[in-house]
């Protein structure tokens, strides 16, 4: 005889939770409360990057101390996170599972990127005070992956001011890493104060006319960084799709 299984009820009846096998729904219920699983979420993009101090975390996520304190003790005691000595330093690193939750923060973060900006009409002028740092390190969520298919790029970003420092960005086959310091035989290299760089990066402001005016200079192959990254909405596109 085949194997038995309870009959479903009615189409009416409304089943309870247990009745409902739905894996999104219990992977959440695993991590927490919405706000939790934001904060999970957020704290494990920023460790993907590599352990990190506690100021460091806050710096980079402007969470309080007494909320990060506690997010980072959850994460440790369910296997997503654990402390690391580096000196007198204790640094919080993701642990292998933690690592396995990569695919889940890239794929929110590249939704948001490519049909959540222009979906829910976000103006781009509201990052003009973006730090560099936050813009360079989210280029692998903005990386055009069709555009970059097949492509072995390395650009060398200078950036001056308040905010500035030395990136190397590199395009390979579809994906973008970014870290810190000169890249070596670079292929392209651009130089220019941070806020104006930003602009560029972001859509806000025209490459050209800062190529014009002398803000922002280039080294090396004619490839463009631009041409391989998604970009933010002018305000003009967002307000026509929230029509």
């Amino acid at each position: 005889m085949g194997q038995s299984f309870v009959q479903p009820g009615p189409p009416t009846a409304i089943p309870k939770p247990a009745g409902i096998f739905d894996p999104v729904a219990r992977a959440l219920e695993a991590v927490g409360d919405r706000w939790t699983l934001v904060l999970v979420l957020v704290l494990v993009r920023q460790l993907l990057g590599g352990p990190r101090g506690f100021q460091e975390l806050r710096q980079r996520t402007g969470i309080t101390p007494r909320v990060l304190s506690g997010r980072l003790r959850e994460l440790v005691s369910i296997g997503l996170v654990e402390t690391q000595s580096m000196g007198s330093r204790s640094l919080y690193a993701l642990t292998e599972q933690g690592r396995s939750l990569e695919a889940v923060v890239v794929a929110i973060g590249r939704w948001w990127i490519q049909r959540g900006l222009q979906l829910l009409g976000v103006d781009g002028r509201r990052f003009t005070e973006t730090s560099a740092q936050s813009v360079i390190e989210s280029l692998p969520f903005m990386v055009r992956e069709e555009r970059a298919r097949g492509v072995d790029l390395t650009f060398e970003i200078r950036l001056e001011g308040p905010g500035g420092g030395v990136w190397s960005v590199r395009v390979h086959d579809g994906t973008c890493s970014v870290s810190p310091g000169f890249a070596e035989g670079a292929d392209v290299r651009y130089t220019a104060d941070a806020p104006v760089w930003c602009g560029v990066a972001l859509g806000l402001v025209d490459a050209r006319e800062t190529f014009r005016r002398g803000l922002m200079t280039k080294e090396g192959g004619r490839a463009a960084l631009d041409h391989f990254f998604h970009q933010v909405p002018s305000a003009e596109t967002s307000e026509e799709t929230t029509r």
